[in-house]
């Protein structure tokens, strides 16, 4: 994971003007659209789950709604996701995974996304079901079975635990790897 960062950080340390070209290089339009990322991905064979979650990261990049994403909503997302403050980070994990857009996030909607982001990543130390139960045992003060903005950001920060398994689970390097280089970058090992 190490190397991942330094190389995304040399990547941001570019000029703008050669971001805006690869950019334009992978979508000529200027815009992306949901199937266009899906096919850097490379999505054919994953599970729904995984199209779920892809489905998500668009539509949370897509800041203005249009059903697509532009040079600004692209930097914008990235930047905010490598160099962003706790605060922010939590709040746009937040709506990853308020997947219904209720305001709340329940065990099953953390649990699919948690579920896509292993299917992607192809790591599955951890089963979703643990991670959720986990979550839900620290910082669901009110024991609901939801979590609201608040109890998540607060849940957080007050956990260094649940913050760093966030972290780790929530780490979009390898996604942002193939959106920055328009290419798939295959694993190692399975």
């Amino acid at each position: 994971m190490g190397s991942h960062c330094s190389s995304l950080d040399d990547i941001l340390e570019e000029d703008m003007h050669h971001w805006y070209t690869k950019f334009m290089r992978e979508s000529p339009s200027g815009l992306i659209t949901l199937f266009e990322l899906k096919t850097m991905l490379e999505m054919n064979g994953m599970t729904e789950e995984a199209h779920s979650y892809v489905d998500q990261i668009f539509f949370t990049f897509d800041m203005d709604g249009d059903g697509y994403i532009d040079f600004v909503e692209y930097i914008a997302g990235i930047s905010l996701l490598l160099k962003g403050e706790i605060n922010q980070k939590l709040k746009w994990y937040f709506k990853l995974f308020d997947q219904d857009g209720n305001g709340k996030i329940d065990k099953e909607e953390m649990e699919t996304i948690f579920k896509a982001i292993q299917d992607i990543t192809r790591s599955y130390e951890v089963p979703p079901e643990e991670i959720v139960t986990i979550v839900y045992e620290k910082i669901d003060v009110n024991g609901e079975g939801e979590l609201t903005l608040e109890e998540f950001i607060s849940g957080a920060r007050d956990h260094p635990d649940i913050m760093d398994m966030l972290a780790k689970m929530m780490d979009l390097t390898n996604v942002l790897e193939i959106i920055i280089r328009g290419q798939q970058q295959k694993p190692d090992k399975l």
